[in-house]
């Protein structure tokens, strides 16, 4: 870990403990060079995933994507952010303990969705009209419906 100081690697951990949702380990560190002292927050990463791409491509899976996605459905929404933490983490533990080393992105999604109706609906009508590829005004009232009832609108991707 590199001082953000003086960019020395010549660094000591002091203190280690788990951060409040324990998915998260916070170290305290100081520099062997400058003596600058500084906190880390590392995030323990149980397996190396793949996603596998509706065009068959396979990429490397990447939590911080993943929370882009979420952000951007929650844009300008009222939701803490700590909740928003927690449903991404949750999310990423979910796929990590499948057992499987590669995951569809419909997997993905479908976990996002199911994440963000619990979180806002707003968010989830957002995120579904990408998700699920909207294409007319109808789209947004079957799912308007689905919140509303509490039926689940089958997936069209799963149709295809």
């Amino acid at each position: 870990m590199r001082c953000p100081y003086c960019q020395s690697e010549d660094t000591q951990v002091k203190d280690s403990r788990p951060a409040e949702d324990g998915a998260v380990i916070r170290r305290r560190r100081v520099c062997s060079v400058c003596g600058g002292r500084f906190t880390t927050f590392e995030r323990v990463q149980l397996r190396d995933l793949s996603v596998i791409k509706k065009s068959g491509r396979k990429v490397a899976f990447d939590r911080d994507k993943l929370m882009r996605s979420v952000e951007v459905a929650l844009r300008k929404r009222q939701v803490d952010p700590e909740r928003v933490e927690r449903a991404v983490s949750g999310i990423v533990r979910q796929l990590e303990s499948s057992g499987e080393p590669e995951v569809s992105s419909d997997e993905i999604g479908r976990l996002v969705m199911d994440a963000l109706k619990g979180i806002d609906d707003i968010a989830y009508i957002r995120f579904a009209s990408v998700y699920r590829n909207f294409r007319e005004a109808k789209d947004f009232h079957d799912v308007i419906d689905e919140i509303t009832s509490g039926d689940v609108v089958p997936d069209p991707v799963e149709d295809e």
